[in-house]
């Protein structure tokens, strides 16, 4: 899909959790045609960014400052050539993409932001599992622990788990004990399931399961303090394939909708 003529702008592209394949394909079209490709190079697949067109000047993004990275994609910009810069996941969740947006709106420079697969359903995904279950729970919060970034008071983790539901936190193996207090500060019950997985999608991606009481040692133990999504609830336990009680009522036989009339009788 390469040849494709981008604009002079900056792409803020989600490159997905870490498989090249889950890149979207505006994502690859976009990566395949840029002149300028500045990626983040500690999270994002060198294979993915091989597919970079012939002759683009392909750029890490990790040792440079923020003020380093905007000038060089306006320049580019103001040069009349396109720019991909690369995060991985999608850029909204924890993209460090607001600032740079402010200082390429300072600059007059135009852009983009293309979605990606967010590591919370990469992570899903490799668990089997469906973060909204029937009358188990509707709802994801999707949040961090409080760390060197601050989190707002209403936003503690405590409150945010006193709802009940499935939560997603980012960026916080390395607080596990204090994620698990929080939970069990809300009323979790020490047994609630828990799911962490360490880089979802890549070759080398590790699964563990254990509960909010066993959260911290089991991480400990097995030697994880970044790039892992921690999933908690009770939608985490892998024994709901084994049960029958939880269908959503799309499918169910008697349920009327706009495709199909519901037959309560079943005949």
């Amino acid at each position: 899909m390469s040849g494709l003529v981008l604009e002079p702008k900056v792409y803020i592209v989600g490159a997905g959790p870490g498989d090249p394949e889950l890149i979207t394909v505006k994502g690859s079209r976009i990566l395949r045609s840029a002149d300028l490709v500045l990626y983040a190079d500690s999270l994002v697949s060198a294979e993915l960014i091989r597919s970079a067109k012939p002759g683009a000047e392909v750029l890490r993004s990790s040792g440079m400052d923020l003020e380093q990275q905007v000038e060089l994609m306006a320049g580019a910009v103001q040069a009349g050539k396109s720019v991909a810069r690369v995060h991985t996941g999608d850029p909204s969740m924890y993209g460090a993409i607001l600032e740079q947006m402010s200082l390429l709106k300072l600059c007059g420079v135009r852009y983009e932001i293309v979605p990606g697969v967010s590591s919370v359903f990469a992570s899903a995904a490799a668990l089997g599992a469906e973060l909204t279950v029937p009358e188990l729970t509707q709802t994801v919060i999707l949040t961090r622990a409080e760390g060197r970034t601050p989190v707002p008071e209403r936003e503690q983790l405590r409150k945010l788990a006193e709802h009940h539901c499935t939560v997603a936190v980012f960026l916080s193996a390395s607080l596990a004990g204090q994620v698990s207090s929080e939970f069990l500060a809300a009323g979790w019950s020490p047994e609630t399931p828990v799911a962490v997985v360490k880089r979802a999608s890549w070759p080398d991606q590790q699964i563990l399961r254990t509960t909010v009481a066993g959260l911290e040692a089991d991480l400990r133990e097995a030697e994880i303090t970044m790039h892992a999504m921690i999933l908690a609830g009770w939608a985490l336990d892998p024994g709901l394939t084994d049960q029958d009680r939880h269908r959503s009522r799309l499918y169910d036989k008697a349920f009327t909708h706009g495709c199909r009339e519901g037959n309560i009788s079943g005949g």
